[in-house]
């Protein structure tokens, strides 16, 4: 049990003692200094007999007891527990150290897509809060809930996804400020455990009919006096994600030269590769329809792909690539398609016309399976 006490130091220049708290705890002495002076007038014998400062001291004394009562002190050094009591008053900031938590998941562990869902996860729990300084003690059971029922109406796919990334970080939070074995509990309550977060909407299906996708492949580019047109990009890209089993546009911006192997494209999904025990590795192997195309977009550096020369990261290039397929899908008077219309088309067709099953159309789009386990005892064969 710490032990305290109000005492006096050294003298200042102007004559006057500045007030202290003496804490003595595990025969270790530390000293909290408070925001009070006395005159010498006011100290006999070494001691205070100033009753107001007195009071003022005895009260703080209080709030400290109040506050190491519920942590085990056993394992604390005096400096530890000074450093405790400091922090007593300190409102902890969610949105601080959301933007913290959110910056090392761009920089530091390779996450930055999924870091800018996060922050648009805070943007939103903000704007309902109306307040860009969300502090700890003021996210809530009711505050919560009050966000998720807006999100429900307006969005389908935001309301899991938001409040899943508030929660991964409110938890984080309550890692890091709790010592659990020490017995500090900086943060004692979690909201999200009375929260039942809802499950996004099933996503539209985007697949288009054969006979669609025949007229998108031979349609002809809108005119243009650019060397590399837009629409142009997005005919090629389209025609690549569809011939490589569905592939991403981030995987193929962020395909390397030593991810071609012979005929075979060999990498891991970017999207999920961080999540995944099998790391998730896929191999594809290229038609020769698409060579043509590989020639055209081949890169003079690392990448395998020269879309980063035009285009600043990833998304710019998801951006770009479906913007350009509006112009062309109505020069060819097609319905409007996105670049992930030809992902689902892929997948639809291997399974409804090829008599692909479930389970290996869902390993071409490297999915994760629901055999785990058995998966590990396989070697994987990707020819089919």
């Amino acid at each position: 049990m710490a032990c305290f006490k109000i005492c006096i130091r050294s003298r200042r220049k102007d004559g006057l003692y500045p007030v202290y708290i003496r804490i003595t705890h595990n025969r270790q002495i530390g000293y909290i200094k408070t925001d009070k002076c006395v005159n010498p007038r006011n100290i006999k014998k070494g001691e205070i007999i100033d009753p107001i400062i007195l009071s003022h001291c005895s009260k703080e004394i209080l709030r400290y007891n109040d506050s190491l009562n519920s942590v085990d002190l056993s394992g604390l050094s005096v400096s530890e527990v000074i450093l405790f009591l400091k922090k007593i008053d300190e409102e902890i900031s969610f949105s601080a150290y959301a933007r913290i938590f959110i910056k090392k998941m761009a920089s530091e562990w390779g996450m930055e897509r999924n870091s800018k869902t996060y922050r648009l996860a805070v943007q939103s729990f903000e704007t309902s809060m109306s307040n860009s300084n969300i502090l700890i003690s003021q996210i809530t059971v009711k505050s919560i809930q009050e966000w998720i029922n807006a999100l429900s109406r307006n969005t389908h796919r935001a309301k899991e996804q938001y409040p899943v990334c508030i929660k991964v970080m409110y938890r984080a939070a309550m890692e890091d400020y709790n010592d659990y074995e020490k017995g500090i509990i900086k943060i004692k309550k979690d909201p999200f455990r009375k929260i039942s977060i809802p499950k996004a909407d099933t996503p539209e299906k985007r697949a288009v009919e054969i006979d669609l996708l025949q007229r998108f492949f031979f349609g002809s580019l809108p005119p243009s006096n650019m060397a590399a047109p837009l629409p142009e990009l997005s005919r090629d890209v389209a025609e690549l994600v569809f011939c490589l089993a569905g592939i991403n546009t981030a995987d193929l911006y962020e395909m390397k030269k030593e991810n071609l192997r012979g005929n075979l494209l060999c990498y891991q999904r970017l999207k999920t590769k961080k999540f995944r025990n099998d790391g998730a590795y896929t191999e594809i192997r290229i038609p020769e329809r698409l060579l043509p195309l590989f020639a055209k977009y081949k890169s003079d550096n690392e990448y395998l792909f020269s879309f980063n020369r035009r285009h600043q990261d990833l998304n710019c290039f998801n951006i770009n690539v479906n913007r350009g397929l509006k112009p062309y899908c109505k020069h060819n008077n097609l319905p409007p398609l996105c670049i992930y219309s030809f992902r689902h088309s892929w997948a639809t067709i291997a399974q409804n016309v090829c008599k692909a099953t479930t389970e290996e159309v869902g390993f071409a789009l490297n999915h994760a399976s629901a055999h785990r386990i058995t998966r590990g005892y396989i070697r994987t064969d990707y020819s089919p």
